[in-house]
């Protein structure tokens, strides 16, 4: 069984995931600039205003554009930096106030849906919070990847694949989703095939290599064999 082994790597998943999402963005998983939304940003380039608001998957309409005010931005910056401390009651309560005054930026709802998944008995007010976020902000791949990880939590475990493969329908690298499709493929809906072919996936988007992924490729590469041997033994 490698039950523990996969909620231990996926607990690390989550917490790296997280910590790119405190540094939410005008891109996608591969590079996170420290912005407030993914949407437009008040007096931004044109070609840069363009290239972060593409259309919605599917919608054939733009993400309407929103205004990042200064002070908007400032909060959100001081509740980052309150997140990276580890004061998240303090964290929350900026984020909170963010979201009265400021209710069309998603970021703010992405954040709190993190602080209150990751306290573990906060799960309701978590996934309406990433709802929320991912209605406000479409185009963001971290956020429905981060939606994925708490329909997991909550066992909606058809939600979490639909969430997982819009983050990759949105950005086919974004790598914490590609693994935790395949967590969530190998644990909980007993595909090993497709859970084998995404941690493959994802260690060609890990330059930098993961131990535990590693072994459970081989793990997975070895399993198929070692049970038909056990079944010709198993032949009278």
């Amino acid at each position: 069984m490698r039950s523990a082994e996969h909620r231990a790597g996926a607990h690390r998943v989550h917490l790296r995931v997280a910590a790119l999402l405190a540094a939410l963005a005008l891109g996608g998983c591969a590079s996170l600039p420290s912005f407030l939304s993914d949407t437009r940003v008040a007096a931004a380039p044109a070609a840069a205003a363009a290239a972060s608001a593409p259309q919605a998957a599917g919608a054939g309409e733009a993400e309407p554009q929103v205004v990042v005010t200064p002070a908007a931005q400032r909060a959100f910056d001081e509740a980052r930096r309150l997140m990276r401390a580890g004061r998240l009651d303090d964290a929350e309560r900026v984020l909170l106030a963010l979201t009265k005054s400021d209710p069309d930026l998603g970021g703010p709802h992405a954040n709190l849906g993190v602080i209150y998944r990751d306290r573990g008995n906060r799960l309701a007010p978590a996934i309406a919070e990433l709802e929320t976020a991912v209605r406000l902000s479409r185009r963001q791949p971290l956020f429905h990847n981060e939606l994925g990880v708490a329909y997991r939590q909550a066992g909606q475990f058809d939600k979490a694949r639909q969430a997982y493969e819009q983050a990759l329908a949105l950005d086919p690298n974004c790598a914490p989703a590609v693994l935790n499709l395949g967590i969530l493929q190998d644990m909980y809906l007993g595909d090993g095939a497709r859970a084998l072919a995404l941690y493959e996936r994802y260690l060609a988007l890990t330059p930098q290599g993961d131990a535990a992924v590693t072994k459970w490729v081989a793990d997975l590469k070895n399993r198929k064999p070692a049970a038909a041997a056990a079944a010709k033994k198993e032949t009278p």
